[in-house]
Parts: structure tokens; sequence; C-alpha cells
């Protein structure tokens, strides 16, 4: 039996509930109460909902509560132009690192929750505690300072996972408002009003589209992020949105991506949400081809692609 999919995105379109705003609270202050009880960790960081939490683009399946905690003491971390360096800006090496400070977050988040509730990884701490009721992705961050030439400078948060390599990442405005521009969070409000409100849903839809594809164990759908979903719907232009139903947005959608995927010359300027970072130059070419390969698979998914 066909599926009526006007109905099926109709429902994925929806906002999350109260429910799911009470949980973010929870998880937000059961973390800020960890964290006050460090002399250092009380007077120096910040807890911000990030991701798809904070952007209000969230689907069912994503159980996790995302939360950063910004560092806003004196270290931080810094991208000079070519040339450049501390000395120019009259800044000094930081004697607290970002190693310390990931360690420090994890003792105070083991003393609240328990070490069977707290598991580090590579990016994040995973708390899963039911007396408090939390469920979360904890991700220590830094403060980072892009600077220009004339010694002003733009900040968004990075950290630096297992690896060793530094993920810098454009958040909404934190703690400074002087230097944090209107970057992902804001963006994507304003996107979402000028194409009323159909921006988030469709965005929402593609995911539980992945998720159901993810759950069926299609390839093309493991492979690719939320983050990366939410991007490829971005870019999409406004006008694709004003269709009358969610189907034919949906169709229009699919049909723009797919079309400007399949080579990296179509994709090239395209920004991430923030539009502080390009989407696709400078990643290895498997990111967009992931997200051509699951573009792909997607349509033919929910109807008939047409070549």
């Amino acid at each position: 039996m066909a599926r009526d999919w006007e109905d099926i995105f109709s429902q994925w379109a929806k906002p999350p509930g109260q429910t799911e705003q009470e949980r973010i609270e929870n998880a937000v202050s059961a973390v800020r109460k960890a964290l006050d009880d460090d002399d250092r960790l009380r007077s120096f960081t910040q807890v911000y909902v990030q991701g798809s939490y904070r952007n209000r683009v969230n689907v069912r399946q994503e159980s996790d509560v995302d939360l950063g905690v910004l560092y806003t003491g004196d270290s931080f971390g810094v991208k000079y132009p070519p040339g450049k360096g501390h000395a120019d800006f009259g800044n000094t090496n930081a004697t607290y690192t970002y190693q310390a400070f990931k360690d420090d977050v994890g003792r105070a988040l083991v003393r609240r929750f328990g070490a069977r509730s707290v598991q580090r990884g590579n990016k994040a701490f995973d708390i899963h505690e039911n007396s408090y009721r939390v469920d979360a992705d904890v991700v220590p961050v830094f403060v980072h300072r892009r600077y220009d030439q004339s010694g002003w400078y733009i900040c968004g948060v990075e950290f630096l996972p297992g690896t060793g390599e530094r993920i810098v990442n454009w958040p909404e405005r934190l703690y400074d408002d002087t230097h944090w521009p209107d970057q992902h969070y804001e963006n994507g409000v304003q996107k979402n009003a000028a194409t009323s409100r159909r921006y988030k849903g469709v965005v929402r839809i593609f995911k539980n589209v992945r998720n159901e594809m993810d759950a069926a164990g299609i390839t093309a759908a493991k492979a690719i992020s939320g983050f990366l979903v939410e991007c490829l719907v971005w870019n999409v232009p406004d006008f694709f949105f004003g269709q009358s139903t969610w189907d034919e947005a949906v169709q229009g959608a699919f049909a723009y991506l797919w079309g400007n995927t399949k080579t990296d010359a179509q994709c090239s300027e395209w920004g991430e949400v923030s539009e502080l970072k390009y989407l696709f130059r400078g990643s290895p070419a498997t990111k967009r081809e992931q997200a051509y390969a699951f573009i792909d698979r997607a349509w033919s998914y929910v109807g008939v692609r047409q070549t």
C-alpha cells in the first residue's frame, strides 16, 4: 500500500514540544550544578545548548541533548592572518590547556553523576543518569578567535578530539556580544521566517527520512550526519519552500540538491548555516559524495526520482 507522504511529512515537520524543552532545561541545570562544585569551573564556564536542540530541528530519534561547556577564562584558541602570531596582537601562550580543562570537566561530571553514568568519548562526555533524568552529550570547548589584519576578531568555539585535530564551530552569540556575530542560530531563524516556517520543517523531514533509511539498513543514510543534512537544506534557495504542500517543498528541495551535489564545482561556494565556513571546500571529496549519495537514495525512497 502506498504511503501518504503528505500526511507523514506534515507530522515530521512539527517542531519539538514542551516535553522536549523541559528535557533540555533539566540537562542544562544538572550539568551546571556539577560544574559549580569546582571553583574554577563555577567562575569561568557557561553551559549552552548546541546542535539540533538549540536550533529546534531535533527529531525524536535524537535522544541525547547536545550541550557545550564553554571556558570563559584567559585561555582561548586563535587563527591569525598569514604571517602573524601572538606578539602581533598582544597575546601570550596560556598556562591552562584544553586538555586540562576537559579533564576538570570530566572529574566534575563524575563527582555529580557517578563514574558508571559518565562515559568519556573522543569529543564529548556521554551522560546517562536515571536519578537526575539526564541524557546528554557534553562537549568542553574553548573560545576561538579568528583575527583579521587590523586586530579585530570574531569568536567561535573550538575543541580538540582525541585525534588531535582542532575542530572549530560557530554557534549563536554567547558571553561576549561584541565579538560574536550573527551565526548558525540567527541565520536559521531568519531563513525560517523568510520561508513561512518551512525551512526548519523540511530539515526535520529530511532528518526523519534519514533515520528511517538508517533503521532499514540503507548505507547512504548511515554515512551522513544530522548537521550535514541541516546544512544541505540551508543551501536550498528560499523559493523552493514556497509550495502549497510539504510534499512539493520536499520534492523541490531534493531536486535542487540532487542536481547541485553531483560535482564539486556546483556546490563549492555553499556554506554551513553560520556562513562562516565552507560546507565542502577544504573537506575530503567523500563528504560531497556522501551528501549526493544520500540525496539520490532519499529522493527515491520518498518518491520517483526524476532524471
